[in-house]
């Protein structure tokens, strides 16, 4: 029997919302689906329930962990956001003013941690950052151009650029320069910076829901999905955005995540890992599933309809190979919707060499590439 790039699965609950993993990774936090926030720690052969963080109110929508600081930021469907410090053996929470009037949906920490951003449901997105004077986590509201709610967020490196995919079917990329937060000069191509909340680029690429909006290392390429099963990539996005659109012959994707400057993961609500990878001329195709399953004589009948549809569409036969009923169980690491995907250990080389899913199976799933994928840098 092969080896799988599945090289950890475990079973926390019936189902994940979402989750993160502490700075060494040997602890995790993730929401079962409900208003608490559940952390675990490996000891010896098991994982141990350590806290319970309970201070929300209904279901717990985003968590990230901060890699310097060690702070746990959460933001709920009850419109609220706690950023938590670890003290002593507690974790104490601190309330974050969001100003909102409808769920918050996502939160992830600036590259720098001296930021996070918050989308909702409320058409907007909320710049989160900590006021020295007055002790306490402040935020300023970017209200502009979203026509509906914000689903995803991603940080540029330059730690002002703030990309988000929203239900409206629109990617936009705005600054979220704060004065005596962040530093002036950081684009070396302008002379000014742009005020906080200027639109930088608006992609009108999706006709759908867009999800999972992610930048490549350097910054030089976005990627985000939508609900339509295609898979966007946008490169030089300040500039002159060039987009290449690639439409998938299987379910649609929730998140992306980029392991090199050159290679994507996908996961959704096919149940298993997609890898994307852009050649030498950066056209980008997809590769294969990474969790491997062969076709059954059951899905034989399957297979044939899809590779039909396929030339209906003028697909290309590439990655039917692998095609499964779309009947459960589905046989792989997964066996529901894959709503999260999150970075763990990196290269020498910078790429990324493992990550982490979760979905509404309630599995965490860790997955190596080392001996696996041949990641394109």
């Amino acid at each position: 029997m092969a080896a799988t790039a599945a090289v950890a699965i475990h079973q926390f609950a019936e189902c994940i919302t979402c989750h993160a993993w502490s700075p060494d990774q040997s602890m995790i936090a993730f929401c079962p689906n409900n208003n608490e926030v559940h952390i675990y720690k490996f000891f010896t052969d098991k994982w141990e329930k350590l806290h319970v963080l309970s201070k929300h109110d209904q279901i717990v929508s985003g968590i990230d962990w901060s890699r310097s600081s060690n702070k746990i930021v959460t933001v709920s469907h009850d419109r609220n956001s706690y950023v938590w410090t670890q003290e002593g053996s507690d974790w104490v929470p601190t309330l974050v003013i969001l100003k909102l009037n409808r769920a918050a949906l996502c939160v992830q920490w600036s590259p720098k941690e001296n930021k996070f951003a918050v989308g909702s449901g409320a058409k907007s997105v909320c710049v989160c950052y900590y006021e020295q004077e007055n002790n306490w986590w402040i935020s300023k509201v970017i209200r502009k151009r979203h026509e509906s709610s914000v689903t995803s967020i991603a940080w540029h490196p330059n730690n002002v650029y703030l990309a988000t995919a929203s239900t409206d079917g629109k990617c936009r990329v705005f600054s979220t320069f704060i004065k005596g937060v962040d530093k002036r000069g950081l684009q070396s191509s302008t002379s000014t910076d742009p005020k906080f909340g200027e639109q930088i680029a608006q992609l009108d690429l999706s006709s759908t829901w867009a999800f999972g909006v992610r930048w490549s290392p350097s910054g030089k390429t976005l990627a985000y999905a939508g609900h339509n099963s295609m898979i966007y990539f946008v490169d030089e996005v300040e500039s002159a955005p060039a987009a290449q659109n690639l439409t998938l012959r299987d379910l649609p994707l929730r998140d992306v995540l980029f392991v090199s400057e050159r290679m994507v993961i996908g996961v959704g609500f096919d149940c298993n890992p997609m890898i994307f990878a852009a050649d030498e001329t950066g056209l980008w195709s997809f590769v294969r599933f990474l969790d491997e399953r062969k076709a059954t004589p059951s899905t034989s009948k399957a297979s044939q309809l899809s590779e039909a549809l396929g030339k209906l569409y003028g697909q290309s036969k590439q990655g039917t190979s692998d095609t499964v009923e779309p009947s459960k169980p589905r046989g792989g690491a997964h066996e529901n919707c894959i709503t999260c995907i999150v970075p763990l250990t990196k290269g020498r080389d910078g790429t990324i060499k493992r990550f982490s899913t979760s979905g509404l199976d309630g599995k965490i799933v860790v997955w190596d590439l080392e001996n696996h994928v041949a990641i394109a840098k």
